[in-house]
């Protein structure tokens, strides 16, 4: 999700306001500042950015905000929620817009000369939000509104809004003395520099390749050879087989190389991201980040940075959270060294004469599902093809939802790569859908959704643009992308972010679509991914590359007999990850060397030495590139909980999971709820109760607690 304040409206963007007359021609020129135009209620104009143009963008749009904020604290009427909160939510609508831009470049398309402007405004768009959040008149309007007895004539949702707005000011600082602010302003803008530092180290790492000798490709399947050539033919390496130094490109050798040489040179260049010293190490910036975010949290009264992240989330405290994740952990550790002895069997049996090690993890995992199961993932790739799954998305998401995908042409996109879609219901038009899928320098790794704009009936009826972001390497031009059966899971879960949003019903821009506490913005997306495995997807678009034929049913028995396999390496590097990070934010102000911190804290937690986490301190971006999951990766988990247990209503129904009073009920409750509503209570409604763990045991094959 991209980086915002709360303030930022992110339905704000397609309606931006004319620019005030102080404001020069250039940057009014500049198109960046303007109104979004076209069809579908305006759409960005991505094929007119140019780098140069976001600084004066940013800046003009800061004024610009500063004098909304102005005209508001400056209104003589007495406080109300119209004049100050409704007022406040169509603030903001011309720097949300530039900051879209902003953002996107940011992930997708970072070069050397956009690294710059970065470097520069990042911490300038910190200090313009904390300038904003510690305005002690706007805050003294808020404060008013909230305390009078007219908010109980507000409608729910106005007085959701209300509580979130005073409620954030309060976090952000509003209530400290002069000075406490300043230093909390001086902290944010420190932060956001160094936020963007890790991430271009981090993105600089995984600009980097692993060149493979013809010793390194013997026994390579061929799909895998062709992708290691184009990448080097798209770096022109010509003649030459790299491995990108991204998940995207990793995790695959690794599951498929024979070559145990190869394997570990591979894997140790890709967990040594952002950990090899030099100019782009981030251990020093962590130890500072983690400081800085110490000072913060006891400025804003609160113990930890831990605690005051938690304070909005669903689990509301650190220590709820790491009972969550305590008890998980011990099953799944238990389940690992049952796997790592299976794996030794064959590692033995094959006279390989050396213990299992991270770097074989993978390769061997895939043996023993095959000796188990007799299920190689080779068998199901050709029947995986992206285009056919991305229909099978749509298809799925129709059933439950009603939704239509059209494709366009003539939309401005900001790379030839990205197709645009209109998404409709019923013949009327909801939103547009972007899908950015394949991997190139300057975007960053991994896969995510992303907002353009927020649905919203505030100043009119304004629809959704969301995108999805993957990182599939591009194949030979008319040749079929086979991808594995991770990443079409994976594929499901952005495209259930991006369902969330497209299925919002809000009045207001702040809290529509995935505007959702940290640890329940996962769950609809979670949810999603039990879809791609309904036999209605698999029969209809698992369809063999060459002959056009449907997965077999034997081999999807397979896959469901096999569905819990892996659980144990799977939710042991997660919960590695999650758990050093809660630690990390629990330390306080003590001084950390976190590669020491991550090595010891392991060593308590028993951590199986042939398991890394998934995502190693030094290039934690979730954690240390912004405060996005900041104390918060166990979100994953949290709302697993909460998938599983819905899961289970769907498989207890009547028609299974495209059970329509269950769909029914997944959208009033839920789906269309965005944060109108406190998600303990849109759960509640949609099972008529409250989570149960037993469902995330169950799920994940680990025994289930005593009255769970």
């Amino acid at each position: 999700m991209q980086r915002r304040t709360f303030l930022a409206s992110a339905a704000a963007t397609g309606v931006a306001a004319a620019l005030s007359p102080s404001v020069s021609m250039a940057q009014a020129s500049n198109p960046l500042l303007q109104k979004w135009t076209g069809p579908y209620g305006g759409v960005p104009a991505f094929d007119k950015v140019k780098v140069e143009q976001f600084k004066p963008a940013l800046e003009a749009a800061m004024a610009k905000n500063l004098a909304e904020i102005d005209a508001i604290t400056a209104n003589k009427a007495a406080p109300t929620f119209e004049n100050t909160i409704a007022a406040l939510e169509d603030a903001g609508r011309t720097l949300n817009s530039v900051s879209t831009y902003y953002y996107i470049w940011g992930s997708n398309m970072s070069t050397p000369d956009f690294q710059k402007v970065e470097e520069e405004m990042d911490p300038k768009l910190s200090a313009h939000y904390d300038k904003v959040n510690q305005n002690a008149a706007l805050f003294a309007r808020i404060e008013a509104v909230y305390n009078s007895p007219d908010k109980a004539k507000l409608t729910p949702e106005q007085q959701r809004v209300l509580w979130i707005y005073y409620t954030n000011f309060v976090r952000s600082g509003a209530k400290l003395s002069p000075e406490a602010k300043a230093r909390v302003g001086a902290i944010n803008t420190e932060l956001a520099g160094l936020y963007t530092k890790f991430s271009q180290n981090l993105l600089a790492d995984e600009n980097t390749w692993i060149e493979l000798s013809p010793a390194d490709l013997v026994g390579l399947p061929e799909g895998l050879k062709a992708a290691a050539a184009s990448n080097a033919e798209s770096r022109k390496l010509p003649g030459k087989f790299i491995v990108v130094n991204t998940r995207s490109s990793v995790d695959p050798f690794l599951t498929e190389s024979p070559v145990r040489s190869a394997r570990e040179k591979v894997w140790r260049a890709f967990v040594n991201r952002g950990d090899n010293g030099g100019a782009t190490d981030n251990n020093a910036i962590i130890s500072k980040i983690l400081k800085l975010r110490a000072e913060r949290a006891k400025l804003l009264g609160y113990k930890t940075h831990a605690h005051w992240r938690l304070e909005d989330s669903m689990a509301k405290t650190p220590e709820n959270a790491m009972g969550l994740m305590e008890a998980v952990w011990t099953p799944a550790i238990a389940q690992v060294a049952i796997d790592v002895a299976d794996m030794q069997a064959i590692i033995d049996k094959e006279g390989g004469g050396f213990k299992l090690e991270p770097w074989d993890y993978r390769y061997y995992a895939e043996k023993v599902r095959k000796a188990k199961y007799d299920l190689d993932m080779n068998e199901v790739k050709p029947y995986l093809q992206l285009d056919k799954l991305r229909e099978g998305m749509f298809w799925a998401s129709g059933q439950l939802y009603g939704f239509e995908f059209k494709k366009l042409s003539g939309i401005p996109v900001y790379h030839e790569d990205i197709t645009v879609y209109e998404v409709t219901r019923g013949g009327k038009h909801v939103g547009l859908w972007y899908f950015d899928p394949y991997a190139r320098p300057g975007k960053r790794s991994g896969a995510w959704m992303n907002a353009y704009r927020t649905q919203e009936r505030f100043k009119g009826e304004i629809t959704t643009i969301v995108s999805n972001n993957s990182n599939f390497i591009k194949g030979k031009p008319g040749e079929p992308l086979l991808i594995s059966w991770d990443d079409a899971v994976t594929l499901f879960h952005e495209f259930g972010h991006a369902i969330h949003g497209l299925n919002a019903n809000a009045t207001y821009p702040s809290v529509s679509g995935t505007a959702v506490a940290r640890d329940y913005v996962e769950f609809p997306s979670q949810l999603n991914e039990h879809w791609l495995s309904t036999p209605q997807v698999l029969n209809q678009f698992a369809l063999h590359y060459q002959t056009g034929k449907p997965i077999p049913k034997a081999l999807v028995d397979k896959i469901e007999a096999a569905d819990k396999f892996g659980e144990g390496f799977g939710t042991t590097e997660y919960l590695a990850s999650a758990l050093i990070d809660m630690k990390l934010h629990l330390a306080g102000d003590a001084d950390i060397d976190p590669d020491k911190f991550e090595r010891d804290e392991l060593a308590k937690l028993n951590m199986p030495k042939e398991i890394v986490m998934r995502h190693r301190t030094p290039q934690f971006g979730h954690v240390f590139s912004g405060d996005g999951y900041s104390a918060g990766y166990y979100s994953y988990l949290w709302a697993d909980t909460l998938t599983a247990d819905a899961a289970e209503a769907f498989q207890e129904a009547p028609g299974g999971f495209y059970d329509k009073a269950v769909a029914k009920r997944l959208y009033e409750d839920i789906m269309s709820k965005g944060n109108t509503i406190d998600p303990v209570e849109q759960f509640r409604a949609f099972r008529g109760r409250d989570v149960k763990i037993g469902a995330l045991m169950r799920k994940r094959g680990f025994p289930v607690p005593a009255g769970a």
